[in-house]
C-alpha cells in the first residue's frame, strides 16, 4: 500500500502548481484501486514578492513525510531538485485525479 499527495485546487483534478498549493489531497493506493484519506492544509511555498522559501519547502516535506510521491501539475526545476534531493518523488501530471491514479496503479509506478 502506498500513499500519494495531490496538489489540487478543486479536489477533482491535478491542477495546481506545487508552489501555489494551499492543500494536498492524500490517497492510498493498492493493486486493487485507490481511496481518499484526507486533505492536508499547507502554506503556499511561493510568495509573489518573496520568491521561494526553503523553510516552507521543509514544512511541506514534513507535512507529506508519510507519502511515497507528490503529484503536481507543475513544479519549478529548483523546487523539484530540492524535493528530490530530500527523497521526495515528484510527478508532473494533469487530469482527473481518479484517471491519473488508475494509470499510476496500472503502470505500477509506485
Amino acid at each position: 500500500m502506498s500513499k500519494i499527495a495531490i496538489a489540487t485546487s478543486d479536489g477533482f483534478t491535478v491542477n495546481e502548481h506545487f508552489g501555489h498549493a494551499k492543500f494536498f489531497y492524500v490517497y492510498e493506493l493498492s493493486e486493487s484501486g485507490h481511496s481518499f484519506v484526507e486533505i492536508r492544509d499547507a502554506v503556499a511555498v511561493c510568495q509573489q514578492a518573496l520568491g521561494h522559501d526553503t523553510t516552507r519547502f521543509d514544512k511541506i516535506i514534513e507535512l507529506l513525510s508519510d507519502c511515497d510521491a507528490v503529484l503536481v501539475q507543475k513544479i519549478g526545476e529548483g523546487a523539484a531538485a530540492y524535493l528530490i534531493e530530500r527523497g521526495v518523488r515528484v510527478f508532473e501530471v494533469s487530469g482527473v485525479i481518479d484517471a491519473v491514479l488508475d494509470r499510476i496503479i496500472a503502470d505500477r509506478l509506485l
